[in-house]
């Protein structure tokens, strides 16, 4: 009997180091993914009687499953739904910014934090969103 509780108490304590694994991972990760997102339904445009694919908001079409990056920085895809674009990037925003000014670099869809008055200084960020 004392073996099978032993047993018994070694499995709970996996157990529960399991959860509390997964729930550390869980709390590293959602910060890490903290991209926005929106979504333009499909219009209903066709060509002969078909949806030809996704016109995105300057014109330009898109086939359906296909997937781009837009000037400002957004992936989309494009589905027969609609679509779906998220931020490719993420915008400081705890940084000291009397000191500091972020600047957002469109060629690399990223963002640098330097001081305001010698940009070859760059500034620490604590907090960073989107």
């Amino acid at each position: 009997m004392s073996e099978l509780l032993k047993y018994l108490f070694e499995f709970c304590f996996l157990v529960q180091k399991t959860i509390l694994a997964c729930l550390l991972v869980l709390a590293i990760s959602v910060p890490l993914s903290n991209a926005y997102c929106f979504f333009q339904p499909l219009k209903p445009e066709t060509s002969d009687g078909e949806h030809a694919g996704c016109r995105d908001s300057k014109g330009e079409l898109h086939e359906f499953d296909s997937h781009w990056r837009t000037d400002d920085c957004h992936d989309c895809s494009c589905s027969r739904d609609g679509i779906d674009c998220c931020s490719s990037f993420a915008t400081p925003a705890g940084y000291d910014e009397e000191k500091c000014v972020s600047i957002f670099n469109k060629e690399t869809c990223t963002y640098k934090v330097v001081e305001k008055d010698d940009h070859s200084k760059e500034c620490p960020v604590h907090n960073w969103v989107g």
